[in-house]
């Protein structure tokens, strides 16, 4: 009897059959949809973490640039120095007395460099020329600007220049058709051509050293303030000139002439480390940072062994 009552029919076993998968199929879905909810949660959380982290990060180290730009800039700000307004000769005053006067370190550094170089204020408006015074600065320091007048002698006015820098000794000047050889006079033997002074005398012997001799009269112009009426004083004969040595010669040495520079010097390293050794004035003229120029004045200083 119980088999009847669990007997079904075709149609009926179908039926439940077809209702069983579809339970099973619902529980799968539900299942599936919960772990991938679940997952999708977790991601979520996770991804929201990091970039909570990512932003803590972020603005620790926005805060670490803003407080060492902070420091930076108080450590360039100059300490506040109380000014002293008073009489100075700025031919003789020293950095402190210059920095209570109210010049900024850069301005006390060029005024000291310009003495360095042989530099002289002869007026008290040339003070006001100095890189980093502000015309505001020098109208203040105006009235407290004393220029000493050197002692002239009555007859020569290059006597004059030459009584300021040493009031001891005024050296004779030679007469009219001495000719000195340009290589080999000395600052005293210079200083006694008329229309040069000390400071025209050490500045070429310098330029002399610099440049490794001169080749010709001419170069003189290009020191400043030397006036083309001197060169009628000299001759050279342009030999035993020091040469450059441009296959050995180091970027210091290269630059250092006054007929180069970083850039020249560079290229021609460059080419060195690259190709080997350099074997003419012609090679030279292949850079782009030499022109025809440069290299008829360079000639005669430049050895390629």
């Amino acid at each position: 009897m119980w088999k009847d009552f669990f007997y079904y029919s075709k149609s009926e076993r179908r039926a439940i059959l077809f209702l069983l998968a579809v339970a099973v199929l619902t529980l799968g879905i539900y299942v599936g949809t919960g772990r991938w909810q679940n997952s999708s949660e977790r991601r979520l959380v996770e991804d929201n973490v990091n970039a909570d982290s990512f932003r803590i990060r972020v603005k620790e180290r926005e805060n670490a640039r803003s407080s060492s730009r902070r420091f930076e800039k108080n450590e360039k700000q100059e300490p506040v120095q109380e000014i002293v307004l008073a009489e100075f000769n700025p031919n003789t005053a020293d950095s402190v007395t210059l920095r209570k006067l109210g010049l900024s370190a850069f301005a006390v550094r060029n005024v000291l460099r310009y003495r360095e170089k042989g530099g002289v204020f002869r007026r008290p408006e040339s003070f006001s020329k100095i890189y980093g015074l502000s015309s505001e600065q020098y109208q203040i320091l105006r009235p407290y600007i004393v220029v000493p007048s050197p002692k002239v002698p009555a007859f020569s006015e290059t006597a004059a220049e030459d009584s300021f820098y040493n009031p001891r000794t005024v050296p004779s000047k030679y007469p009219q058709g001495t000719v000195l050889d340009l290589n080999v006079a000395d600052t005293a033997e210079l200083k006694r051509i008329p229309g040069i002074g000390s400071v025209l005398a050490r500045r070429i012997v310098s330029y002399r050293r610099r440049l490794g001799g001169f080749c010709k009269v001419e170069q003189l112009q290009e020191i400043e303030h030397v006036d083309t009426a001197v060169n009628k004083w000299f001759r050279t004969d342009g030999k035993g000139l020091r040469r450059l040595e441009v296959n050995r010669a180091g970027l210091d040495q290269l630059r250092s002439h006054p007929y180069m520079d970083f850039y020249k010097a560079k290229a021609i390293l460059e080419y060195r480390r690259k190709r080997g050794k350099i074997k003419g004035l012609s090679r030279l003229l292949l850079f782009e940072e030499f022109s025809e120029k440069d290299l008829e004045r360079l000639s005669p200083y430049l050895s390629f062994e």
